[in-house]
């Protein structure tokens, strides 16, 4: 038997991979941040339609109160510019084609299936529709009128938000 020892190999330790560097990130990442950078835009744009909405609410319940202060003694005018002012509303709230072409008793059963409660039909909202033709509006219940209009208002903008 040969007792001459085996030469010792020089081997070295297994070394671990270096670690992965931070740039470019895993596909996942990638999709992550596609992700987020949709979810902001599209958060932005609910945010600014939001703003819209709001502040056409805002500048619609104060020309209301603008037309009240404007035509205190004038009850042609004050009549007149309600009905105006609710059909601009009604138009920026409901399609055109279904708001623009209505007049006279179709446009006062839309202003209650609207949120009107038959109160336009029936109650002081008529004097939308007999108005222009009565020789004095002075016998109208203007404050009923106007407190029809701002609730009616107030429903309608309140759903579009």
């Amino acid at each position: 038997m040969n007792t001459t020892a085996v030469p010792m190999l020089e081997l070295r330790d297994i070394h671990a991979a270096p670690p992965p560097g931070w740039w470019p990130p895993a596909p996942g990442w990638w999709v992550l941040a596609i992700l987020l950078a949709v979810l902001l835009v599209l958060g932005m744009l609910w945010l600014r339609r939001r703003y819209q909405i709001r502040r056409f609410r805002r500048q619609a319940m104060l020309e209301l109160e603008h037309i009240t202060d404007r035509y205190k003694d004038d009850y042609d005018g004050l009549v007149a510019e309600t009905g105006i002012w609710l059909r601009r509303v009604a138009l920026q709230r409901y399609p055109q084609e279904e708001v623009a072409s209505l007049t006279g008793s179709a446009w006062l059963e839309f202003l209650d299936a609207t949120g009107g409660d038959g109160e336009f039909r029936n109650g002081a909202g008529q004097v939308l529709e007999t108005g222009p033709y009565r020789q004095c509006l002075q016998d109208v219940a203007v404050d009923s009128l106007l407190a029809l209009a701002r609730s009616w208002g107030l429903k309608n903008l309140e759903a579009n938000s």
